[in-house]
């Protein structure tokens, strides 16, 4: 495109960056004044299943739009703010401002595809030229069909369709300078958006926890691949041992690319050969991602559809008391009680973590599966609308790659096993963190001079178990075999 006096307009999404960003380096080609614009879109109409934002990544968002402007501004640039119906917004501001064009990255979440689509339709009406990038995702869903032209349901062989189409394309590096900013263009204010809490202010964990923006993604990425990396593929399933990658939210708003992660952690890879294994497991898991996603793309319901048909009347119980008791990690199981208060506190959890306490909600209690993908939805900063509903659909077996669809996570012997020193519990449960090991897992069995030690009174100072193992389990069979048949 030849440099034109008309401004051009670049629309950030879930794309909040500067680095291996195309959009921004094609509207800076342009060799206009820039408008750098984020919309908030919370009309919820058209297709695709649209989700309002839970509360946790409603502060992530404040966050990551701060960070961004900060880095705009370093470029002489700006973040321009706008609330609404976004197909209503660009072409009124692409008007008020002559813009020749706009530049946005695609996406392949249903409801914001389908968003774009419109936006795209009302802009050409008025004689304004689109230009869409590509999405972040490491391979585009178009092109992982099987023989009858659908989607992929198993993640070992999608898996492997993506990494035979060759490695991503490379990062674009960050953009250092920008044109400027339309002078006319004034922004709304964040704090008007009311995402962040104020009474009660309950985000303190959350600021402790995490540094949203890109430069915060960034020293994540350097952090996890210069140490945490080391012992990976085994390590991720201890939660007292730090091996997460704690990329997960950013990558979630796009302040970080998957691109960038994957050649980041290839690279890491040939410079110390050794680290191979921990680094293939660690794309594997960028994949599970990719393959939530990719399930998203065909599936526009799947925090609401069953993925198989056959759970359809599954016999769920409602018990409003048991889903308080998880939710706020009182179960009298310590592992789940641990990860539920991490995840309160932090805003994430532990992936080992999240398996067993969402089993345990849809296995030993027999709830359904979307009362807890709608509280991981609320309170996860990383909650994604492909990763979360098909994790959950995966645990509750009524997903994609589900098989056996009949585990059944035992919360005392997943304890023993990953938490062997019982370290993440008493971090999370510390009422409980005067018990020895052999019991801080099952605190039942202790003696009462034991408990009394400890300082743990059953029932008062910590919890009975609201659901005994054996009954649970033997409950939940009993549904899943009524499903099967």
């Amino acid at each position: 495109m030849n440099a034109s006096t008309q401004p051009v307009i670049v629309w950030f999404r879930d794309n909040l960056r500067l680095s291996d960003h195309p959009a921004l380096v094609a509207a800076r080609e342009a060799g206009a004044a820039l408008v750098c614009l984020y919309i908030l879109d919370d009309t919820h109409t058209g297709k695709g299943g649209n989700r309002s934002l839970g509360a946790a990544t409603q502060w992530w968002l404040a966050s990551s739009l701060r960070a961004l402007d900060t880095d705009l501004k370093k470029r002489g640039q700006h973040l321009v703010l706008r609330k609404g119906d976004a197909r209503a917004i660009l072409p009124r501001l692409a008007k008020d401002t002559g813009a020749l064009a706009v530049f946005w990255i695609d996406s392949e979440i249903p409801a914001e595809a389908a968003r774009a689509q419109d936006t795209a339709e009302a802009l050409h009406e008025i004689g304004v030229e689109t230009h869409i990038s590509p999405s972040d995702l490491l391979a585009s869903p178009p092109s992982i069909r099987n023989k009858e032209g659908n989607g992929l349901r198993v993640f070992t062989p999608f898996w492997k369709r993506v990494r035979s189409q060759g490695d991503p394309p490379r990062p674009l590096p960050a953009v250092r300078k920008l044109p400027p900013p339309v002078a006319s263009v004034k922004s709304e204010n964040l704090k008007d958006w009311k995402l962040e809490p104020t009474h009660p202010d309950w985000a303190g964990g959350l600021r402790e926890t995490w540094t949203p923006g890109e430069s915060g993604a960034h020293r994540r990425l350097n952090d996890f691949l210069d140490e945490a990396i080391k012992g990976y593929a085994i390590g991720r399933d201890f939660p007292g041992r730090d091996h997460a990658s704690h990329l997960s939210p950013h990558l979630r708003f796009g302040e970080i690319s998957p691109r960038q992660v994957f050649h980041a952690a290839r690279f890491a890879a040939e410079q110390h050969p050794a680290l191979s294994r921990d680094v293939e497991k660690f794309l594997s898991e960028l994949g599970w991602r990719e393959f939530c996603r990719h399930l998203l793309f065909d599936h526009p319901d799947l925090h609401r559809r069953n993925l198989q048909s056959s759970f359809d009347d599954f016999p769920w119980r409602r018990d409003a008391k048991a889903l308080r008791a998880w939710q706020q990690g009182r179960t009298g199981y310590p592992i789940v009680d641990a990860g539920m208060r991490e995840l309160w506190h932090t805003g994430t959890m532990q992936n080992r973590v999240r398996m067993v306490t969402a089993s345990f909600l849809v296995k030993h209690l027999l709830l359904d599966w979307r009362e807890g993908e709608a509280w991981f939805w609320d309170t996860l900063v990383d909650a994604d609308p492909g990763s979360n509903p098909g994790n959950w659909q995966w645990v509750a077996g009524c997903g994609a790659d589900a098989a056996p669809y009949f585990r059944i996570f035992n919360p005392i012997l997943q304890g023993e096993k990953f938490d062997p020193d019982g370290a993440y519990v008493a971090k999370w449960v510390p009422e409980l963190a005067k018990l020895p090991p052999a019991l801080i897992h099952k605190p039942w069995d202790a003696t009462p001079l034991e408990l009394a030690a400890a300082g743990v009174t059953l029932g008062k100072t910590y919890p009975e178990p609201i659901v005994d193992h054996k009954a649970a389990r033997e409950r939940a069979l009993a549904a899943y075999r009524k499903t099967k048949t």
